[in-house]
């Protein structure tokens, strides 16, 4: 690592500002899964803002530029193995083998660039993945936009909201093919606040050819939606009456979504998804009463007596079984942090990617059949999964 210190350090003795850092490829994920790095000013001092990520969690430091040169030969001794660099004059890729090898790749720029003070600023702008200030036909329908597109104070949250969403998906795109129609599944779409998003996203700002494919029990709901559908051209987004255990409308489905489906009715539309063949699912469960009614442990008493402990244990006991089981199908499978619409404590999405010759393996901690055996239950996605 003495390369990549003398290079940190010539960057300081030149005066050259880093643009941006991103180590990853990490050693252990659990860990530390990536770490970013930019130029801040704050109260007219330059620094540079760590950005750790840990989980679903992301931590903040400021280092002055002094310190950088040891901070970053830490993280790449010990936690990653890839970082990308851009620097004023340069990009730099630095890759550590599994021997501890270091290669260090440098490429100039064809001009070399400043950034302004505005561009380092500590309370830098947050960019949306929707456009904050261009008028979009369904937000404004909402009340979160003006007609000139300007986000409405009292509305800010759920504009955070639908780009959050929006963040998901685009983590997503790569698995997602530009070559043909996309078809989506969106299940218990309700008022499609989401659904509306996620075409727009796709259709409008990328280009996808999709077919989108609301569904809900609600006649008077389905019906408000085909109609703003038509409203604002959105050609290959429907809405349906029905039931995602029982549609059969299509035979294969590349994307399907269930946001705050309730209890086994997640199950019915991750299984279902499952035949599907589905690339990519979203799953935000919502009111996980099954394992709550079975759950049973002697050892875990102490615990489970009291009623809102047993609640709380028995939905992320779900929610985790249900992604070991779909990784068990050959998708790899994130239990994210999600703030929903409705501002409940149901916040967990469950994203599942198919992965080609993907292999489950079961920890050497133990499978799902010994903690279903341990905690006696027996969800109801497993069953539909082995039927």
């Amino acid at each position: 690592m003495e390369e990549l210190k003398k290079l940190m350090e010539e960057y300081i003795e030149k005066q050259e500002m880093i643009h941006s850092a991103i180590a990853s490829n990490p050693i252990n994920r659990d860990k530390i899964s990536k770490v970013k790095l930019r130029p801040v000013v704050v109260k007219e001092q330059v620094s540079y803002q760590a950005e750790s990520f840990i989980g679903t969690k992301a931590y903040h430091k400021n280092l002055m530029p002094t310190e950088l040169p040891e901070y970053i030969v830490r993280f790449m001794t010990e936690d990653f193995k890839q970082l990308e660099l851009e620097s004023e004059s340069e990009k730099v890729t630095v890759l550590v083998s599994k021997k501890g090898k270091v290669t260090i790749n440098r490429k100039k720029k064809q001009q070399a660039k400043k950034l302004t003070t505005e561009e380092m600023s500590h309370n830098k702008k947050k960019q949306y993945v929707l456009p904050k200030d261009t008028p979009v036909p369904f937000l404004v329908d909402l009340g979160v936009q003006t007609q000139e597109g300007k986000i409405v104070n009292a509305r800010y949250d759920k504009f955070r909201q639908i780009n959050r969403y929006l963040e998901f998906v685009r983590d997503i795109l790569p698995s997602l093919p530009k070559d043909r129609t996309l078809t989506i599944i969106d299940f218990g779409c309700g008022k499609s606040y989401l659904t509306f998003a996620l075409y727009y996203y796709l259709k409008v700002l990328n280009q996808y050819d999709i077919r989108v494919i609301g569904l809900d029990l609600k006649e008077d709901v389905i019906a408000k939606c085909n109609e703003l559908s038509k409203k604002y051209g959105y050609d290959g987004l429907t809405f349906h009456v029905g039931d995602i255990s029982t549609y059969e409308g299509v035979d294969e489905v590349d994307m399907v979504v269930t946001l705050h489906a309730c209890d086994t009715a997640t199950d019915y539309a991750l299984e279902k998804a499952v035949r599907w063949n589905a690339k990519v699912i979203f799953s935000v469960p919502c009111c996980q009463h099954e394992v709550n009614k079975q759950i049973t442990c002697k050892e875990l008493q102490p615990v489970l007596k009291y009623g809102l402990i047993k609640e709380r244990m028995s939905a992320l006991i779900t929610d985790a079984l249900r992604a070991n089981l779909l990784e068990e199908q050959g998708y790899e499978t994130q239990i994210l942090e999600f703030i929903d619409m409705e501002h409940t404590p149901k916040n967990i999405l469950i994203r599942a990617v198919k992965k080609q010759g993907m292999r489950y393996q079961n920890k050497a901690q133990g499978s799902v059949e010994q903690l279903e055996e341990f905690l006696q239950i027996n969800p109801t996605l497993e069953k539909l999964l082995h039927s």
